[in-house]
């Protein structure tokens, strides 16, 4: 065997050389490929329907809060009149019931159509609403007929508050609204001449009493929030049996 020359040895190496600086300059040539964007974690369907339902239950509430919640603070805190109190937050509901009514015929018509969903569809639920509420009481609802025959004595934003907890709470029951002094020592208690269940100089009662008896702790708590939420005030205490209190204060010169 015939070793190579030591010229044919450096021939080789400088043809190896070359073609590694070949190769080197190919792949500095190459644009640099950014790393591949990292995929987002998808999120748990569970919480996807949670926060729908969650969603759908804040936009179905939101009527019933700005009626009920608007008319108390504008007759509690801005002392107005209680038929112009019912009536701006009247017309506020009518406003959101509007906006839904319209959100949903541009999603299905792609026309908003705003005076036609507030003339025959917003006002009409409103209205309907209000009527019914401020005029009629389950029979259900009341502890007997006596009471059933005092509701329209009490005040329209107690009996508003009160049909609107209605519609989430099937087992509420109204104990008593009108009292007068007689009815103290006919249930073994003393008179007590501050009650707000007397009718008051506007000529309506300012508070009921609701059965507690049989009732969850939760959801007793739950309708003690609701009244103080809505502006109320709440008081659980025992005179004849364990009920809870709920009046609309009195508004003060």
């Amino acid at each position: 065997m015939v070793a190579a020359s030591p010229p044919d040895i450096a021939a080789k190496l400088a043809i190896l050389k070359a073609e590694a600086d070949r190769e080197w300059q190919q792949r500095q040539r190459k644009p640099n490929t950014p790393p591949p964007a990292a995929v987002p974690t998808p999120t748990r369907p569970r919480r996807r329907v949670a926060a729908a339902v969650l969603t759908a239950a804040a936009l179905v509430v939101l009527p019933f809060v700005v009626l009920v919640r608007g008319a108390v603070y504008l007759y509690s805190a801005r002392h107005w009149p209680t038929g112009l109190a019912l009536l701006a937050a009247g017309a506020l509901t009518l406003g959101v019931v509007t906006a839904y009514g319209a959100w949903l015929s541009r999603r299905l018509t792609g026309r908003a159509r705003l005076s036609l969903v507030a003339k025959w569809i917003a006002l009409p639920l409103v209205l309907g609403y209000c009527g019914h509420a401020l005029l009629f009481l389950a029979r259900e609802h009341a502890k007997g007929d006596g009471v059933r025959a005092e509701y329209r004595a009490a005040h329209p934003l107690l009996r508003l508050a009160l049909s609107t907890l209605m519609l989430g709470d099937h087992d509420l029951v109204l104990t008593d609204l009108s009292r007068v002094p007689a009815d103290y020592p006919a249930m073994g208690l003393p008179v007590y001449d501050r009650t707000l269940h007397y009718r008051q100089a506007d000529g309506w009662t300012h508070a009921v009493d609701l059965r507690t008896a049989g009732r969850g702790g939760v959801t007793n708590g739950l309708v003690q929030v609701y009244f103080w939420a809505m502006g109320f005030r709440t008081l659980r205490h025992v005179g004849t049996a364990d009920h809870l209190h709920v009046e609309l204060p009195i508004l003060t010169p």
